[in-house]
C-alpha cells in the first residue's frame, strides 16, 4: 500500500469592497451622466437652432 502525503492548500478569497465607496462611485458616475445629458439637451435646445435658417 502506498502512502501519499498531499498538502492541500486552502484559499479564502474575501471581497474587500467598502459599501460606502461603491455608493460614492455610483453617485459620481450618475452625476457625470446627468451632466452629459444636460449638455446634450442644451445643445439641442439652444445651439442647434441657431444654425437653422
Amino acid at each position: 500500500m502506498m502512502n501519499k502525503n498531499v498538502d492541500v492548500q486552502k484559499r479564502n478569497i474575501e471581497k474587500k469592497e467598502n459599501a460606502s465607496m461603491v455608493v460614492a462611485t455610483f453617485i459620481k458616475y450618475f452625476a457625470y451622466i446627468v451632466i452629459f445629458f444636460g449638455f446634450l439637451w442644451f445643445l439641442v435646445q439652444y445651439v442647434f437652432p441657431l444654425f437653422q435658417n
